[in-house]
């Protein structure tokens, strides 16, 4: 075994993490208060009511999930051809996609829900055509209008990071893909894009959350999200802090699961230097 090897596994142990470490003085404190908040709250607060509500909590969870993640991937689809449009397009599409990207980012969520759904969805009735099509079964429903907003919101937001991520990307990778034959759409496909998506990864972590936490405000017109069914249960159980602490519990598992998630993506993907 030679010194070079020696060094190497010296650098290997040095790298390893120290369990010892983990377990300094403050958060040892910090676990012991929230032990401490757990043992209370399991023991002076009441939580007979949870077997009962615990299957329609299970549909809430599930609304809210199934809109955090169809909104997501629509929003994205939306936000990379709005960020490209931001670099490369024509002076026209620019300043339509930046605009857009602007009046969303600058208006509360909430009120681009209820034009959607108190505006333009009091509208479709009007119209017979709309009556009588096969939509018409979708758009009577709360749900499409909060997938809407959502969508438009998430996109907004991420296409202007992915219009930095698409102009941060270095223009000599673009030009060796050029220099190998790659046309225009392979070069995007094989290096614009996982490049700039490489780059993003990080700050999608973040508007990933943020639109969870967006979520509940689909309750306000009708939407059945975990938010409402909890609402729901206050009003017929006549308690405050016990329906919602475990609201509070059910987001931070969530944003718990979203963020190892992303962190384990980011560790696959080599983001660093991108």
């Amino acid at each position: 075994m030679t010194s070079e090897d020696n060094t190497i596994g010296a650098m290997a142990l040095t790298e390893l993490p120290d369990r010892k470490g983990f377990l300094k003085p403050h958060r040892i404190i910090l676990m012991a208060i929230a032990a401490v908040l757990v043992f209370c709250a399991a023991w002076f607060m009441r939580w007979d009511w949870l077997p009962e509500y615990g299957w329609r909590l299970a549909q809430g969870v599930g609304v809210t999930l199934l809109m955090l993640v169809s909104t997501c991937i629509l929003g994205f689809l939306f936000a990379v051809p709005l960020g490209l449009v931001q670099v490369t397009g024509p002076w026209p599409l620019k300043m339509l996609a930046r605009g857009f990207c602007t009046v969303i980012r600058g208006t509360p969520l909430l009120l681009q829900l209820w034009l959607l759904y108190y505006g333009l969805g009091s509208l479709f009735p009007q119209f017979p055509a709309i009556r009588q099509s096969f939509l018409w079964p979708y758009l009577r429903e709360a749900w499409p209008y909060g997938v809407a907003a959502l969508t438009m919101s998430f996109a907004a937001y991420e296409g202007e990071v992915m219009r930095g991520a698409f102009a941060g990307v270095p223009a000599g990778e673009l030009e060796a893909g050029r220099a190998y034959g790659m046309s225009r759409w392979k070069v995007f496909r094989r290096i614009w894009l996982p490049r700039a998506i490489h780059r993003a990864l990080p700050t999608l972590n973040g508007e990933t959350v943020l639109q969870l936490k967006a979520t509940p405000l689909v309750a306000t017109i009708t939407v059945i999200d975990v938010y409402a069914v909890v609402s729901k249960i206050r009003q017929m159980t006549y308690l405050t802090y016990e329906p919602l602490l475990l609201l509070a519990l059910i987001y931070l598992c969530l944003t718990a699961i979203l963020v190892v998630a992303f962190r384990a993506l980011e560790n696959k993907i080599p983001t660093r230097g991108a």
